[in-house]
């Protein structure tokens, strides 16, 4: 069922733009695969960060942008800023003929979707590294999806992914392109003992406010509900959800349960296997998701001790190494606006409380 991703010979360089959270997962691929990536050069505004990263990591870093970009000791370049920053390095690298894998959002407004795709010559030379449909269980899910064997996918609830990442899971499972879409929610307020976030663990325990947004999407025949809260990303007790319905069968969560013929009802639970368990020695790292005796999914890089996020940002770069080398695309400009733009449209509807529907943008295909 699975899309096998072909690895490419050679080793791939890329150099990063940005040198924050984001940035050192890109830096943990290239050290944990040696043998496909290597960075070539890194950009960051702060001269002493830059020395910092240097020291960390073993990789060249610069605050000369200037000599970043004439150097050009890359394949291509990852911009990993800020989406209020993003835009205008990645206007300043399309100018300068580099191809660009950008994190998500590729900005942070309508306005900025707009300007950066036309200022980009329609995102030439661009991809856009999602990866939460490249996450093992997510990338299962869809190669479930495409076999067939829950029908036609006619509604989702997903609660997996903040925004963007949300809507780009919603449209990929419903098989959504860029027409109209019908947008209503509200927002949710209840208690949560609270968290650990990206700085680890609280110091004590407090009581805090958890923003539950939950939406509603229609596409034609075809519909939604979103629901997230930002607990779900670093919390113990809130679990991501995601319910998948054809006209044969439904995936809620790892089960899928399908008709074989309108008689026979069949259960498949989707097992994850993993290396290194009770006293296996093929050292740690993730193998890849069965469904019944078949893989759904397989760890392209298997050995590498990488976590899933990580292995989904690898495949990116894999794929932006084919693209830049002549190959397709895998998540262009357009798609990250339109799923950046319905997440906009998304947040508006929630805080006015009205229903809004979707227009046809410059970025979207006929």
């Amino acid at each position: 069922m699975q899309e096998v991703i072909a690895a490419g010979q050679g080793k791939h360089t890329f150099g990063i733009l940005g040198g924050g959270w984001r940035s050192e997962f890109y830096l943990r691929i290239a050290k944990a695969l040696p043998e496909l990536f290597e960075i070539g050069e890194m950009w960051m505004r702060d001269s002493r960060k830059a020395r910092e990263m240097e020291l960390k990591w073993g990789v060249k870093a610069t605050s000369d942008l200037e000599g970043f970009l004439s150097r050009r000791a890359f394949d291509f370049a990852v911009v990993s800023l800020s989406r209020s920053a993003a835009p205008e390095y990645l206007i300043r690298l399309s100018e300068a003929g580099i191809p660009v894998l950008t994190e998500t959002p590729p900005a942070d407004s309508l306005e900025g979707l707009r300007y950066l795709y036309q200022r980009t010559h329609s995102g030439q030379g661009i991809q856009v590294a999602e990866q939460f449909i490249r996450q093992p269980l997510h990338a299962a899910r869809l190669a479930v999806v495409k076999s067939g064997m829950l029908g036609g996918v006619s509604h989702v609830q997903v609660s997996a992914g903040h925004g963007y990442h949300g809507i780009s899971l919603i449209r990929r499972l419903l098989g959504v392109g860029f027409e109209e879409a019908e947008i209503s929610g509200e927002q949710l307020i209840s208690p949560i003992i609270q968290g650990p976030g990206r700085a680890g663990p609280p110091s004590q325990e407090l009581l805090v406010d958890s923003r539950q947004d939950i939406a509603l999407l229609k596409f034609g025949g075809k519909s939604a509900v979103y629901d997230f809260s930002y607990d779900q990303y670093f919390s113990a007790i809130r679990r991501n959800r995601v319910l998948i319905r054809g006209y044969r069968g439904e995936l809620e969560g790892t089960e899928i349960r399908y008709l074989k013929d309108y008689r026979t009802p069949v259960t498949i639970q989707m097992q994850r296997m993993d290396a290194g368990h009770a006293g296996d020695l093929e050292g740690y790292y993730h193998k890849g998701i069965l469904a019944g005796g078949e893989w759904v999914y397989q760890n392209p890089f298997p050995g590498a001790r990488l976590s899933d996020e990580e292995l989904a940002m690898a495949s990116c770069l894999l794929d932006m190494a084919a693209y830049t080398a002549g190959g397709p695309a895998f998540y262009s400009l357009a798609e990250a606006c339109q799923d950046q733009y319905l997440s906009l449209l998304m947040g508006e509807a929630i805080r006015s409380g009205q229903t809004l529907i979707s227009e046809r943008q410059v970025w979207a295909k006929l």
